[in-house]
């Protein structure tokens, strides 16, 4: 197993109880470009069961993260979140249907929990470049569709632009 330093200086480490396993599978299946790097067990004769992950690392889309399984003590909220920015509807859709399914659950906004309770935002490029540089009024327009939402939906952000 590789130590925990990364290029990015700063990483992200995911605290689950008994699923870091199941959450590194199914990050690295979802996004492209994605790769479990390292995993070990805790073994026999720790605190800990001995098939769950004291240490795994996983490249998700150019962002590395650690996890590991360390008990039920703490659990993610929504204070803390992944930001995915969609280059369009097909890829929206993917990543929503996929982090809601078994378990998981939908939000307001393009934000969503998946089945694990960590929290995503599942966000399509042109909306940020629209609040960005856009037009004020139209801007504003489409974020009061955007607060009607649960899945973001383009061709519906289009048409209040456009209003």
């Amino acid at each position: 197993m590789s130590d925990l330093s990364t290029t990015q200086g700063i990483t992200p480490f995911l605290w689950f109880d008994g699923q870091a396993e199941e959450a590194m599978n199914l990050y690295t299946r979802l996004f492209p470009d994605s790769q479990i790097k390292t995993i070990k067990k805790w073994g026999e004769g720790s605190p800990f069961p001995a098939d769950q992950v004291m240490m795994g690392t996983i490249e998700i889309k150019g962002l590395t993260l650690h996890m590991f399984d360390a008990g039920p003590q703490f659990k993610f909220n929504e204070s803390v979140s992944f930001f995915v920015s969609c280059k369009d509807q097909e890829e929206i859709d993917l990543y929503w249907n996929t982090l809601t399914s078994d378990g998981g659950e939908e939000s307001q906004c393009g934000w969503l929990k998946d089945k694990f309770g960590l929290s995503w935002q599942i966000v399509p490029a042109m909306l940020g470049e629209r609040l960005s540089n856009g037009d004020p009024k139209r801007a504003g327009q489409m974020f009061q569709a955007v607060m009607g939402m649960r899945k973001l939906d383009i061709a519906e952000l289009d048409r209040a632009y456009n209003e």
